[in-house]
């Protein structure tokens, strides 16, 4: 019963200048050095801040660690329920560091910041809870690749949208892996070939992101949404999501055996029997966030 209520009471997460700072294992103060990324958990709910404003929260190789460390730390617990990705400053991120992009650090660090960068991304959408990004700013490049990895997304209105890598020179090949699965292919390609931004409201119409609120209702809008998935059942979102990734890829046939193969385990999950035991006695179902059978 704990269990079912983990998530129902979510305080809001505020970052503190004053107060140390809780990032995997160490902690930080105005003296040290601030850390790229802050992780806080509570009741279920990871949040993960891109921390450098002073260089628009650049995914730099070491960012890019930073990030991929706080999604792998205990993912498989049962205290991890959701994960909120926002940043600290007006720039969600404005993608790469292109000072970690020219001949001087060479070809095997290059193929390094950019299979990182993959890594993170596929690992969004792999890990087995969801993934929303909480959007308030400018999002470019790599930054635009992260919103668009994300399994939801919550923007503001001011928030905008652009792959402008075409005007430095530097195709964004790699965002056009996760934007062109999010977004229709003309828009896509149009974004692409212009490194024109769109704004929150036409990302909203294409599909970019979820949702467009007024700024001041970011993080409200985005908690409710993250309390909801708080209240499912553990293993259920878990085989939910999966199923989902892996449809996609496949063509409808294929698609459709998948999927009706997935309902018939969902529905020999205990969770899953209890669902419908509690929809038709009409109460609440009281879920075990365990993945047992409750039938072979």
């Amino acid at each position: 019963m704990a269990r079912s209520l983990f998530c129902r009471a979510v305080g809001v997460f505020q970052l503190s200048r004053t107060s140390p700072l809780l990032t995997g294992t160490r902690f930080y103060s105005q003296t040290e050095p601030e850390p790229l990324t802050v992780r806080q958990q509570n009741n279920g709910i990871r949040r993960i801040i891109l921390n450098n404003p002073k260089k628009r929260n650049a995914l730099s190789l070491s960012m890019l660690e930073s990030l991929k460390e706080d999604i792998l730390t205990d993912v498989d617990g049962d205290d991890l329920r959701v994960v909120i990705i926002s940043a600290k400053g007006p720039v969600f991120s404005s993608g790469h560091d292109l000072k970690e992009l020219t001949s001087a650090q060479g070809r095997e660090y290059h193929t390094k910041v950019f299979h990182t960068c993959a890594e993170v991304m596929t690992l969004i959408q792999d890990i087995p809870v969801p993934v929303i990004a909480m959007v308030n700013g400018v999002a470019t490049a790599a930054g635009c690749q992260l919103v668009a990895s994300c399994d939801i997304a919550v923007a503001t209105e001011k928030s905008t949208f652009a792959t402008p890598g075409v005007n430095v020179g530097l195709f964004c090949s790699t965002p056009a892996v996760a934007i062109g699965r999010a977004v229709p292919r003309k828009v896509a390609m149009e974004m692409l070939f212009t490194g024109t931004p769109i704004s929150a409201h036409d990302a909203l119409l294409h599909g970019l992101i979820s949702k467009v609120v007024p700024e001041e209702r970011l993080e409200e809008e985005t908690l409710a949404i993250a309390q909801r998935v708080c209240q499912a059942s553990q293993p259920v979102v878990a085989l939910g999501k999966a199923t989902f990734q892996r449809q996609m890829a496949q063509g409808r046939d294929a698609a459709y055996a998948t999927a009706s193969k997935v309902m018939v385990d969902n529905l020999a999950l205990r969770d899953g029997q209890e669902g419908i035991r509690a929809f038709i006695e009409k109460r609440k179902p009281v879920w075990s966030n365990k993945a047992e059978k409750a039938h072979d």
